[in-house]
């Protein structure tokens, strides 16, 4: 019985441990069984005392090098703008002193760029990915095109709220939602709408919430979807689009400019600087609101220690005179979260993205 122990525990330990192992058969089995415990326990520590030292040196180098920022749309767009200011920040605060570049990877209203940040390595910390509220509804829709969801990723930070908005030409005879939604009830198909993502997600709904409880038939509506933001812009005004469903941040220099005339925005309440002429859909007698969320993620299996980093570098940044002066300039609500509260919230927004889609009829 004493000999099948050692043997097991020879096998288990290693041939480090080995001849301290074979030594103790000289004894009886009594003092050998106690010396056992002794002699497994001693060499166990030494293995945990060196992988501890190894983890504490990986937490006070890291990060030691370069990291990419992937942005799954084109630039000039929110997620492009967000990823920018963040790397910014960071920087001019010494809050990071690694170079941070942004990679932006379009396609398939956020899937293409978040299909490659998370079929390559999961374990790589110097890899983040910056998605919003898309990364829910194309995997929860009826005709939805990415398998992945919140869960295939680490979440480290909300770092901004959006609201979205319904833009067109400033020359446009529309001048609120109340006259825009009167003609396409009386005919759905009359107008072209533009957004930066695919039917059923974020830009989508951002339209298609108000038209339907302003009673239009919203599956006629003639929707036309662009890799990104900033290419849906480029369409309405180079008249490719009548109307352009985006989000409130990415319409400030175009209507700072003159170009375009934005005839409502799906917040609570009216937002303040630029935007603040700008009525709610609650103030044109529609009753919906719709929040888009950015945040940072890291692949699936990211370390521990570079989860912890994030937690204290972003919580640290947010608090930031410069970051909150992004805010500010970019029309967006301080939305900050950190990594355990931005997995509750996600946990809570797939449920009422789930609700949403039932209600057009497009859930899975």
């Amino acid at each position: 019985m004493v000999e099948s122990s050692y043997e097991n525990a020879i096998k288990t330990q290693g041939g480090k441990c080995m001849s301290s192992l074979i030594n103790l058969k000289k004894w009886g089995s009594i003092f050998a069984s106690g010396a056992l415990v002794l002699s497994l326990a001693a060499c166990g520590s030494s293995g945990s005392s060196t992988a501890g030292n190894g983890e504490s040196k990986k937490v006070d180098s890291y990060p030691e090098k370069p990291i990419v920022i992937n942005a799954p749309s084109g630039a000039g767009g929110g997620l492009d703008t967000t990823a920018r200011a963040l790397t910014k920040v960071l920087s001019e605060t010494k809050l990071q002193t690694q170079s941070m570049t942004v990679e932006n990877k379009p396609g398939g209203g956020q899937t293409v760029g978040i299909a490659d940040f998370i079929n390559k390595d999961p374990k790589d910390p110097y890899r983040l990915l910056l998605p919003s509220v898309p990364l829910l509804i194309n995997n929860l829709k009826k005709e939805g095109n990415s398998p992945y969801s919140y869960k295939d990723l680490t979440p480290l930070a909300q770092l901004t709220k959006d609201y979205g908005a319904i833009a067109v030409l400033a020359d446009s005879k529309y001048k609120d939602l109340q006259s825009l939604f009167a003609d396409l009830k009386k005919n759905p198909g009359s107008l072209t709408l533009a957004g930066g993502s695919a039917p059923g997600s974020q830009d989508h709904l951002v339209a298609m919430l108000p038209a339907v409880k302003a009673g239009v038939d919203a599956t006629k509506i003639k929707f036309v979807s662009y890799d990104g933001g900033g290419e849906a812009m480029t369409a309405l005004i180079g008249g490719n689009a009548d109307v352009l469903a985006t989000d409130i941040s990415g319409t400030g220099e175009y209507l700072k400019a003159g170009k375009i005339r934005v005839l409502g925005v799906s917040s609570p309440e009216r937002l303040k600087g630029t935007y603040a002429d700008i009525p709610t859909y609650k103030e044109a007698g529609i009753d919906a609101e719709f929040t888009i969320w950015r945040g940072l993620f890291g692949p699936k299996e990211m370390p521990d220690y570079a989860v912890d980093y994030w937690n204290k570098t972003l919580t640290e940044m947010a608090q930031t005179p410069e970051w909150k002066k992004v805010l500010e300039t970019n029309g967006w609500e301080d939305g900050y979260k950190n990594s355990e509260d931005f997995v509750k919230f996600l946990e809570e927004q797939e449920k009422l993205v789930q609700e949403i889609l039932v209600s057009l009829n497009m859930q899975k």
